[in-house]
């Protein structure tokens, strides 16, 4: 097949991809409505103003961001199933999670779930982690191809990298869901300089699901959750194993780490309403706060 042809099928997969995630988004969210109804305790959270919010926007995406995978398959079926299956993992094991939040537990954040791990405890989060983690490594072992010359436990390490990419990128999108239209703006935006790479089915299929869910975000009618937020990340994070070289995926992981540990330590919202920049591209869309 010639270059062009290629390319061809590159950007065919990658409009069938976006258009794909933005319909399934939407029509499932509508389904769910229908199926659960109004304000459904099991259903229904209370957002950072005290006002009830839906997390029915959470299995919605994930539907659209495994949909769309699956639709750029033209530009490559292990790609294709790469991103399916790392959306999978993060939208069931999320939701998992969500449906099984206890509010009065202790276990917080990924350094209390590890801790209850260590000590033989197996919390829904801790589930979670080994769950995405799991997904991560398959995915990830799809999106590489093994180069010529290069040893077995070479390319395993490749993998292992790369796989805990696709789970830290899940976590962290999950971290930034603490505000309208955070997480889908933060996961738009790590997925469009994807765009432009052999990454680019992927990360459209972020921008197009994250596009059609970002209008009832904003308005605080419904929330991502664990189940979308993961969802949204876990492909991002394939989309950046599938376009980056094994060095930069190994800055990008560390880059990951090192604001996942920051963020057991450090408000990011405190961070962002210091910095006008963040600021303002948090603020964008959304509602405003009432005065302190």
């Amino acid at each position: 097949m010639s270059r062009a042809a290629r390319e061809a099928r590159l950007v065919a997969a990658t409009a069938r991809g976006t258009v794909t995630a933005a319909a399934v988004t939407v029509g499932a969210r509508a389904v769910l409505a229908g199926v659960v109804g109004g304000e459904h305790p099991r259903w229904t959270r209370t957002n950072h103003r005290g006002a009830p919010i839906s997390l029915l926007e959470g299995p919605a995406v994930g539907a659209g961001l495994v949909a769309g995978a699956l639709a750029t398959r033209g530009a490559g079926g292990r790609a294709a199933l790469a991103g399916a299956l790392a959306a999978t993992g993060g939208a069931v094991f999320g939701l998992v999670d969500d449906l099984s939040e206890d509010v009065g537990r202790t276990r917080k954040g990924l350094r209390g779930h590890l801790g209850a791990l260590a000590h033989g405890e197996l919390t829904t989060g801790g589930l979670k982690v080994l769950g995405i983690g799991a997904t991560g490594v398959v995915a990830a072992a799809l999106a590489l191809h093994r180069a010529p010359g290069t040893s077995r436990p070479a390319h395993l390490a490749d993998v292992l990298g790369a796989g805990a990419l696709v789970a830290g990128t899940a976590n962290l999108v999950n971290l930034l869901d603490l505000r309208p239209g955070r997480a889908l703006k933060a996961g738009a935006a790590l997925a469009a300089p994807v765009l432009l790479s052999r990454g680019a089915p992927a990360a459209a299929v972020v921008v197009g699901a994250a596009g059609a869910a970002l209008p009832a975000d904003l308005d605080e009618r419904d929330m991502l959750g664990d189940g979308g937020a993961n969802a949204v990340g876990a492909l991002v994070g394939t989309a950046l194993v599938q376009a980056l070289p094994r060095r930069a995926r190994l800055a990008v992981l560390a880059g990951v780490v090192a604001l996942t540990l920051a963020s057991e330590r450090v408000s990011f919202t405190a961070v962002i309403e210091r910095t006008p920049a963040l600021r303002a591209l948090d603020r964008w869309g959304r509602r405003e706060d009432p005065p302190a």
